[in-house]
């Protein structure tokens, strides 16, 4: 179970396959850079049923992880959670390694009911190379910390409020 927080920041996808890693990369840079108190840093990895469980408790939720859509690497869009929880039904049953971040959206909305975060926004960041063993591409590098950044002035912000 997810601590209450007013701001949970997920970081998903695999350290292993180059570009899929911006998520958890994302994390570990603001863990570097140090986040106010009432943000809550999680790298979600693969584990998409974890991250169901770990928005309890939060009123803001901030999924990243890398896209291919086909755009320019490093191209970031933001997508509101409602969206992505709206079009993605749940795996088959039984089937747990199918389940996603956007099938957690789907599936906390269900599990949490009234506990749903009010917020949730989803970061994608396009990657180039999703090849195992492959590092983080340059232009994803960059569009990560620029994504950092503006997290940081985000939460920062929402501190003052």
């Amino acid at each position: 179970m997810g601590a209450p927080t007013e701001t949970l920041i997920v970081g998903c996808g695999n350290l292993l396959r180059g570009d899929d890693a911006a998520g958890p990369v994302l994390v570990r840079i603001l863990a570097e850079r140090g986040v106010p108190d009432h943000v809550r840093l999680v790298d979600g990895g693969t584990a998409g049923m974890d991250i169901a469980f770990a928005m309890r408790g939060a009123r803001r939720v901030v999924i990243v992880d890398a896209a291919r859509s086909g755009a320019e690497p490093g191209t970031v869009f933001r997508v509101p959670g409602e969206e992505v929880a709206a079009d993605h039904a749940l795996p088959a049953a039984g089937n747990l390694h199918a389940f996603r971040w956007d099938h957690a959206l789907a599936f906390g909305r269900w599990l949490l009911k009234d506990e749903y975060p009010s917020d949730v926004e989803v970061w994608l960041v396009e990657g180039a190379s999703f090849q195992l063993g492959d590092e983080l591409s340059e232009s994803v590098r960059a569009a990560v910390e620029a994504l950092a950044d503006r997290l940081l002035d985000e939460t920062a912000a929402r501190a003052g409020a």
